[in-house]
């Protein structure tokens, strides 16, 4: 029994398995689930990188010329159709996310954008970073200006702006901040790709570090996010961005802290010591968020426990196999947000996508870029005031970028 190449093809066979029937109960298994299949669920065709190179040692080595060796074999070779239906659930994410804007925005929400902002929207999907480079986000035309102290918390109150080199005026504002259970995690490491084309595409993003636990717990987290809030507004000029327009966006624990941040604009108990500041947002988008309590801490530790009619227009993103947040956390939050708020909510649900979905240059989150996108140029056009064709533009239609 070749035990190297048994062990390869295990370790995929278990991962494949995992990304189309997830574990979700208890959460450690859950936990186990998400990280077995992080990569392999967005890119599936690193789960053929990962086996070719095996099989072919395999069979040069002559470990395959044995009964055990062939039974091995044939497990890879199963493997391959495992792999077509994660890829194919992936494709499924263009119909759902369009649905989700149908029922958020209304049918014909797209002759309502502004014309100029209509044809700067990407059509197709980047093949080529999809298929080669899924794990390379830098561009050349964007401009990455790295730990900017917006606080006074030494490296977790420290951000990054990432803006295109030609500085066009009245650019929009994204704020994203990242996940990792409140306890961990980095600035640079997550929704990179919808960072870095939105700032290819004139904006000026931001990605934040926070204090995290144990240090601090919420509400320290959130007044955080509201000082990078203050920040980017009153920094706003120095990029050419506009103070007005600012999207507030996050992933996993950043989305908890995003959908919060957009129902608590200038509270005063959630900015001590910047009381003054406006802390309001054009919008807020979530990706693959948990939108529950903050550990047990209390119904006002969850967005549930901040829904007002005035609240912005929300995009959530969730996949409908996340074991880390499960939907019956999320969709408590979409149903109640949906009843209280005055404004449009999208939801898009993923199908086959688990959590960290917002990782990688993948079919799926390419998709749901274009229509984070769609859904920000709809906002713009409706909350800007300006005449239609007069707002910032720099992409072409079909721009694969």
């Amino acid at each position: 029994m070749p035990v190297g190449y048994l062990t390869a093809v295990m370790i995929a066979a278990v991962a494949t398995l995992l990304a189309i029937r997830p574990v979700t109960r208890p959460h450690p298994l859950g936990l186990v689930s998400f990280l077995l299949t992080v990569l392999l669920n967005e890119v599936p065709l690193a789960g053929v990188c990962f086996l070719l190179p095996a099989t072919v040692l395999a069979f040069a080595q002559g470990d395959v010329d044995s009964p055990g060796g062939w039974a091995v074999f044939a497990l890879a070779l199963l493997m391959l159709p495992g792999l077509g239906i994660i890829a194919r659930r992936a494709l499924r994410a263009g119909p759902a996310v369009e649905r989700a804007l149908d029922e958020g925005l209304g049918a014909g929400w797209r002759s309502d954008i502004d014309p100029a902002l209509e044809a700067g929207l990407r059509r197709g999907l980047p093949l080529g970073r999809i298929l080669f480079r899924p794990f390379f986000t830098r561009r050349r035309d964007v401009e990455h200006m790295k730990n900017l102290a917006y606080g006074d918390a030494g490296k977790r109150n420290l951000l990054d702006v990432y803006c295109h080199r030609s500085r066009p005026a009245g650019a929009p504002i994204l704020i994203h901040l990242h996940g990792g259970f409140y306890s961990m995690g980095h600035k640079d490491s997550q929704a990179l790709p919808l960072i870095y084309r939105l700032a290819s595409q004139g904006w000026v993003c931001i990605s934040a570090n926070y204090r995290l636990r144990p240090a601090v717990r919420h509400p320290e987290h959130l007044i955080d996010y509201k000082r990078v809030i203050a920040w980017a507004r009153e920094h706003a000029p120095e990029y050419g961005a506009d103070p007005t327009m600012i999207f507030a966006a996050g992933s996993s624990a950043g989305g908890h802290m995003a959908a919060i941040a957009g129902l608590t604009p200038n509270d005063p108990a959630f900015q001590p010591g910047f009381e003054d500041a406006d802390t309001s947002v054009t919008a807020v988008i979530v990706l693959n968020g948990y939108l529950g309590q903050y550990f047990g801490q209390g119904p006002e530790s969850s967005p549930l426990g901040h829904l007002r009619p005035d609240a912005p227009p929300y995009f959530v993103a969730h996949g409908d196999h996340d074991t880390v947040a499960p939907l019956d956390v999320i969709l408590p939050f979409v149903e109640g947000i949906r009843r209280t708020s005055r404004s449009p909510v999208v939801y898009a649900e993923l199908p086959g996508a688990q959590h960290g979905f917002d990782l990688y240059h993948s079919v799926r989150f390419e998709t749901l870029i274009n229509g984070i996108e769609a859904f920000t140029a709809w906002v713009r056009t409706s909350r800007s005031g300006l005449p239609r064709g007069e707002d910032l533009h720099l992409g072409r239609r079909g721009d694969a970028g």
